[in-house]
């Protein structure tokens, strides 16, 4: 699918819907010692964006069914610039908490409205294979956003990182421009009731229900799995520095490779045995980091992020091809229910963490994707 310029706009779009998302997460520590404020202080310029998401999503998609799907995608990643831009001139947490904010208010028309606009430009049966493409830009953007953002704030200080990732922002929405073609399956909703009552619609679909949940899985199981795999691996017999915890995110690279492989496995064995083989390898994935050897740890991490992207695509590919109607105002609440289940995820599993440790939250996340399992059994539909 990259062969050709629209295959290359959707990579990166999906880099941009994930470059700037968890790029402070490597910034963290420093924040703590440059503005004097405590880690949970500085947690917020995580939270604030994914809130800000979760808030928005679902009007993004109401306003794509009015607008269109490219000038939707591009006016949003032209106007990411600004907060990026701004967040390297901030000189207070405050400052900064605020623009991230800003910045996860845009990133929704970014990779909501992209997932839409497959779903309408492409023929049924090609929609898992660009949404593999898709999810690999997203899986390498969540990655540079942290690794770049960590080099810069090194080499030339934090401010110098949100320049550069301002930088790639305004090139990657010159790409999208330039190489994505106007939608031509796109038909503009007849009025604010008539949108309103497809999206009341949606509810009543216990298909696109079950979607939900697995996007809800999904992220509470990521968020889950690599917070709570920190506070194992900084004890004994472990012992991990800092450092040395953030460089396990180098497992976020394996998106890159099996997202395309992920489209073509649905392809060819359907959604529904794909996404059931991914959340048992991730559950098996999970279990082999009981083992008392960092190579098992570090390979069952490996796996985890293989069986997440897997079933990440499984679940928006379907989704893409189910909605027939309100399709961007689906993918908004799959966006919503995406992250509140990682909001979720960094706190439903602290009780387990404190009683029974990191086989206490496993327990925790085979049950969470278990539930959604259950759900696609039940309500998917092989056909679509």
């Amino acid at each position: 699918m990259l062969t050709d310029a629209r295959g290359w706009a959707i990579a990166t779009a999906g880099l941009c819907s994930f470059l700037d998302l968890y790029a402070t997460q490597s910034l963290l520590p420093l924040f703590t010692r440059t503005f004097g404020a405590t880690p949970a202080a500085v947690s917020l310029t995580v939270s604030a964006t994914t809130l800000a998401i979760a808030l928005v999503a679902p009007f993004v998609g109401l306003l794509a069914d009015f607008v269109g799907r490219k000038r939707i995608i591009v006016g949003a990643l032209v106007l990411l610039i600004v907060p990026t831009l701004l967040i390297a001139f901030a000189t207070s947490l405050e400052q900064v908490v605020a623009l991230r904010f800003v910045q996860g208010l845009l990133l929704p028309p970014v990779f909501a409205v992209t997932v839409v606009y497959i779903g309408d430009e492409w023929p049924t049966a090609e929609v898992p294979a660009v949404t593999g493409v898709y999810m690999a830009g997203s899986a390498l953007g969540g990655f540079l956003g942290r690794f770049l953002s960590g080099i810069a704030s090194d080499l030339w200080g934090w401010h110098s990182a949100f320049l550069l990732l301002a930088g790639i922002t305004a090139a990657a929405a010159a790409v999208v421009a330039l190489f994505l073609p106007r939608e031509r399956s796109f038909v503009r909703a007849r009025g604010l009731a008539s949108a309103l009552a497809g999206i009341a619609g949606l509810f009543r679909l216990k298909h696109l229900l079950a979607t939900f949940m697995v996007g809800f899985a999904v992220l509470f199981a990521f968020v889950a799995g690599f917070t709570y795999v920190n506070f194992y691996l900084a004890a004994p017999p472990f012992n991990f520095s800092p450092s040395a915890l953030g460089s396990i995110f180098v497992v976020y690279l394996l998106g890159v490779v099996v997202s395309p492989l992920a489209g073509h496995a649905i392809a060819r064995f359907g959604r529904r045995k794909v996404v059931a083989t991914a959340f048992c390898l991730w559950a098996i994935a999970l279990l082999v980091t009981l083992a008392p050897s960092l190579v098992a740890v570090i390979g069952g991490l490996a796996l985890l992020a293989a069986s997440g992207f897997t079933a990440q695509i499984c679940a928006t590919s379907y989704l893409a091809a189910a909605a027939r109607e309100a399709r961007a105002a689906a993918v908004g609440l799959y966006v919503t229910c995406y992250y509140v289940g990682g909001s979720a995820g960094g706190v439903v599993p602290a009780a387990a963490w404190h009683f029974f440790g990191w086989p206490g939250v496993i327990a925790v996340i085979i049950i969470v994707l278990a539930l959604a399992g259950l759900g696609v059994a039940r309500y998917w539909r092989e056909a679509i």
